[in-house]
């Protein structure tokens, strides 16, 4: 841990912890009962969805459980990304996203949704642990994850 994030963690404390320590994980979610509170977090869904998302999410044509694998594998190649939890029989899983200098924890949850055709959806939320604003970085972690999924499924 830097000195920066030392100092931080005094005040914050999972500023001082490494990977997703001390984070709990989520389990299942009902992202429909989600209470959005408009700011620090991000909402990627299926279009119609509620609570709104702030971007619609595309769907790929491919079976729900391809497109969850396909998550995992890019979830391993983000940066200062850490594993909070899996479940795999609900095609759900979270990450804990590290900010560099500060170590600030945000979650990224998802979850994979079958769509007519034998094709699937997702819904992507990410959300920060502390703060009133996050400066967009919440908007940034899914605009990044999409279009690395984007990348993935198009090969």
């Amino acid at each position: 841990m830097n000195f920066l994030a030392y100092l931080m963690s005094l005040y914050l404390p999972l500023c001082g912890t490494t990977g997703a320590t001390g984070i709990p994980a989520p389990g299942v979610v009902d992202f429909a009962k989600l209470h959005l509170k408009g700011h620090s977090e991000f909402l990627v869904a299926p279009e119609n969805f509620t609570p709104p998302p702030g971007l619609a999410a595309p769907t790929y044509n491919q079976p729900p459980q391809t497109l969850f694998a396909d998550l995992q594998d890019v979830a391993a190649l983000q940066p200062l990304t850490y594993p909070l939890d899996t479940e795999p029989a609900a095609l759900q899983a979270a990450w804990v996203i590290r900010s560099k200098f500060w170590n600030f924890p945000d979650v990224l949850e998802i979850a994979v949704l079958p769509a007519p055709n034998g094709k699937s959806t997702l819904i992507l939320y990410t959300h920060a642990l502390y703060g009133y604003s996050d400066y967009g970085v919440n908007h940034t972690h899914a605009i990044r994850w999409l279009k690395d999924l984007n990348m993935k499924v198009s090969k």
